[in-house]
């Protein structure tokens, strides 16, 4: 009995595989490199950077610090709601938020019990403690390092095998790796079987092709794009080709609406991440109260799974836009906001960060790092925060 339902399951999925969109649906989002590019905006491929080197080199540290601080903010509350974030602020006397979650002893009924050790809280952090958002940064890093600018997928897939713990990688990269093991080799490690192709796993794996390409965001999204379509297909792979090239552009422009809209420039301008972006920037133009976006937000987006890219992205934009590029506003309402918020709060942080640079982000927010950052990452265990910075000051200097 066990085997037949075994070969109705892997029937049912092989139908399900064989599915294409209904006819009326109104979106164009291309799977390849070519197919993206025609499909995408004008915008500018190239930037002019006029920064110095020592200011280029404070900036990308201002990124790598910034992504740092937002992941730890979010990370206590993770997969929390709106609603739940605020309440448990309000019993702290802490909304809205201005610093790290502060401890509540004892913790309210309701809320996780070990809280109030948790090392990503007030008065209990020493250092950036070990996340999936950090590693990747770190892992592909190494891949321009081990590999330079013309690195491959299978490369990315490669560093993957050797260096990450499987039961470390989540959704839609642990599907990826599960196919890699069973030789199945990309773009199909990508597809096979894997329900989370579009979720957020590849934005967040954005950053570091953004820092090494300053006012290239063109380039910057194809680096982005090498690495997305190891895991994840359409808005997916767009969600961190976007990141990337907002990344690339902050070097080059501070102004935060051409910033987002160079990101916009880069992946298909009928693609639902689009869409999403196009209406969020409308909002926050429309409501003073970034809640009241958020309701927008969440009225038209909030039946996606709270790990999508689509709804994620959305809360990125709430803290860039109405963060106005103050480090600590930007990375609060992008936390406050829920759904993925160690996520969100590092992309926003790293954007930001790149904005403003190390010596320009309040001290509160970065002096608990103590300089210092976990990971899984093979061979990255314990590394100061200052070193990896530079030494992805020294590929974008070659690049």
């Amino acid at each position: 009995m066990k085997e037949k339902g075994y070969a109705e399951l892997d029937s049912l999925l092989k139908e399900l595989e064989r599915l294409s969109p209904k006819a009326d649906f109104p979106y164009v989002e291309q799977l390849d490199l070519h197919g993206i590019r025609a499909a995408r905006p004008s915008g500018p491929r190239k930037m002019k950077v006029t920064l110095s080197d020592d200011e280029l080199h404070d900036r990308i540290y201002g990124a790598w610090l910034g992504r740092c601080a937002g992941c730890l903010l979010g990370k206590p509350v993770e997969g929390w709601r709106r609603e739940k974030i605020e309440e448990y602020l309000r019993l702290a006397g802490a909304y809205p938020l201005k610093n790290y979650f502060p401890v509540i002893i004892p913790v309210p009924e309701g809320y996780p019990p070990n809280l109030a050790q948790n090392r990503c809280m007030l008065g209990n952090i020493e250092h950036m403690v070990r996340d999936d958002d950090t590693d990747y940064t770190i892992l592909n890093l190494h891949v321009l390092e081990a590999h330079g600018p013309n690195f491959t997928t299978k490369d990315v897939g490669e560093e993957w095998l050797t260096r990450l713990p499987y039961k470390l990688v989540y959704t839609a990269e642990r599907v990826a790796y599960r196919n890699l093991i069973n030789g199945i080799s990309p773009p199909a490690s990508a597809t096979y079987r894997n329900p989370y192709r579009e979720w957020i796993g590849a934005q967040i794996r954005a950053d570091v092709w953004g820092y090494v390409t300053p006012g290239m965001p063109e380039f910057g999204a194809e680096l982005a794009y090498r690495d997305a379509v190891l895991s994840h297909v359409k808005n997916g792979v767009y969600g961190e080709m976007f990141v990337s090239a907002m990344l690339s552009a902050t070097f080059a422009t501070s102004d935060i609406e051409e910033i987002i809209s160079i990101g916009l420039s880069e992946i298909p301008g009928r693609s639902r991440l689009a869409e999403v972006v196009k209406d969020v920037v409308a909002w926050s133009k429309k409501f003073a109260d970034w809640r009241d976006a958020w309701n927008k937000t969440m009225e038209k987006y909030g039946h996606y799974h709270p790990v999508h890219t689509i709804n994620n992205a959305a809360m990125v934009l709430l803290g860039l836009l109405y963060g106005e590029k103050d480090y600590e506003k930007s990375i609060t309402i992008s936390v406050m906001g829920g759904l993925d918020t160690d996520c969100n709060g590092a992309t926003t942080g790293s954007i930001v960060g790149a904005l403003l640079g190390a010596k320009a982000l309040p001290r509160k927010w970065i002096r608990p790092l103590n300089n210092r950052i976990e990971s899984y990452v093979v061979g990255f265990n314990d590394c100061r925060i200052s070193d990896l910075s530079q030494r992805t000051f020294d590929l974008m200097k070659k690049i």
